[in-house]
């Protein structure tokens, strides 16, 4: 089969990161693929021609969408005429189901085979949307192994690829040489704290990570702190940091987060595709999560599950502590993370399950997912 040219919409830095390591995997099958659209730096490393950055799509909540609204929507429109023209042999939408599944939707009745890669989580809230699904899509790529089966229920065909992430972070975690290239010596205990890749995490959730930081350093005094920042973002993370957590030493690291999540004893981490990243390095963790109050409160009702982190749902227990929205105070937060390196025999069991995890993750993704790409073009 002679290169294709692919369509591509990744938003946020996760779904950059699941895009790139898709690409790699199809950059190895067809060597002259042509990729473009929305996407960022790992996309980009893999020859992706990006007409919009990716990060113009970090937005979460109803509320924080609202306020983007006609900018999504003009981007998205602009996109769907300058896909229609080019006609690639496929578009693959990379996660951002609320921007791709209406893109995708209308690259489909033009004609034009469509893949979303990332399951939107139709088993934790708005079931409903498997309909939009049906409409929009020739091929759900799947990274858990329990959402085929929902899908083929539906009629709807869906692959299970594994996670990227999965075969990107090794089974047995560098731990020493992320200290030593971090400059940490082995002794000391580190807690690494991620607030979310969006802006508007970074606005509800950053002063509760440093509040909970100036919380524990004045419990355990000699414990570090490292918050590694998504590129494009210090200037957000900076003044929060001064103005919450100003006596604390909380050292602020360009990208470099699987270095940080190697090295730290525990992280305390918003809810997203970072918390399986945690889980991957088996890391004890605490999840957080806040939004607009109203954001808040319309998600609540929606959702089906009593579990929100990845690595809960998985599963299927609370293995690690949720604190979200009103529950996530520097207190909470701040106890709920000391106890963990407090409690030697809770992180080895916990680091057993996420071994397992990780080993039911391993499918050797880029492959697998470049292979069902395969077929969908030989359609």
């Amino acid at each position: 089969m002679a290169s294709p040219r692919i369509g591509m919409v990744a938003g946020e830095a996760s779904g950059d990161l699941l895009a790139g390591l898709l690409l790699g995997g199809m950059r190895q099958r067809w060597p002259e693929l042509v990729a473009q659209g929305i996407g960022g730096p790992a996309m980009a490393a893999h020859g992706f021609e990006a007409w919009w950055p990716h990060d113009k799509l970090a937005v979460r909540g109803y509320v924080e969408v609202l306020s983007h609204y006609p900018e999504l929507l003009g981007i998205r429109n602009q996109l769907a005429e300058r896909l229609l023209k080019a006609r690639p042999d496929l578009f693959v939408g990379v996660d951002a189901p609320d921007f791709n599944l209406d893109l995708e939707a209308r690259l489909k009745a033009s004609g034009i085979r469509t893949v979303h890669f990332v399951s939107p989580s139709i088993w934790a809230w708005r079931g409903k949307r498997i309909e939009k699904i049906r409409k929009a899509v020739d091929e759900v790529l799947c990274i858990f192994p329990f959402e085929p089966p929902i899908y083929a229920k539906q009629g709807i065909a869906a692959t299970y690829v594994g996670h990227p992430l999965a075969d990107a972070i090794p089974l047995e975690v560098p731990r020493a040489a992320a200290r030593k290239a971090l400059g940490l010596e082995q002794g000391t205990q580190v807690v690494a704290l991620l607030p979310g890749s969006r802006r508007s995490e970074i606005q509800y959730i950053a002063p509760r990570l440093f509040d909970a930081a100036a919380e524990m350093n004045g419990l355990r005094p000699g414990l570090r702190y490292l918050l590694p920042v998504v590129p494009g973002l210090r200037h957000l993370v900076e003044p929060l940091r001064k103005l919450h957590a100003e006596r604390v030493t909380v050292d602020l690291i360009d990208g470099r987060s699987h270095e940080v999540l190697a090295a730290c004893d525990v992280t305390l981490v918003a809810s997203g595709t970072a918390t399986l990243e945690a889980a991957l390095f088996k890391r004890p963790m605490v999840i957080c999560y806040a939004m607009h109050a109203l954001s808040w409160q319309m998600m609540k009702r929606m959702k089906y599950q009593p579990w929100v982190g990845l690595p809960n749902i998985l599963l299927r227990d609370f293995a690690v502590p949720e604190l979200l929205q009103g529950d996530a105070t520097p207190e909470r937060l701040a106890h709920a993370t000391l106890a963990w390196l407090d409690d030697a025999p809770r992180c080895a069991a916990l680091q057993a399950r996420f071994e397992a995890l990780h080993r039911e993750l391993r499918c050797d993704t880029a492959r697998t997912a470049t292979d069902a790409i395969e077929k969908v073009l030989a359609r």
